[in-house]
C-alpha cells in the first residue's frame, strides 16, 4: 500500500542507524512491526496470574 508521510527527517535517519536498515520503508516496517509485538507482549502479561492452570509438573515429568 502506497501512503504518503510527512516525518521528521531526523528522527527517520536515527531510526534508520539504530535498526540497522538501509531503506525508510524497511525501517517503518521494522518501527510497526516492534510496536505491534511490543503491544501484543503487552497484552499477554495483564493475563499474569489470571489463568488457573491446575498442572502437577512432577506428574507431567515422570510421563516423559
Amino acid at each position: 500500500m502506497r501512503t504518503t508521510l510527512d516525518l521528521p527527517e531526523d528522527l527517520l535517519k536515527e531510526a534508520m542507524k539504530v535498526s540497522h536498515q538501509r531503506s525508510k520503508t524497511a525501517t517503518i516496517i521494522t518501527a510497526l512491526q516492534d510496536l505491534v509485538r511490543k503491544n501484543r507482549l503487552q497484552q499477554l502479561k495483564a493475563f499474569k496470574g489470571k489463568v488457573d492452570l491446575d498442572i502437577d509438573m512432577d506428574s507431567l515429568r515422570k510421563r516423559a
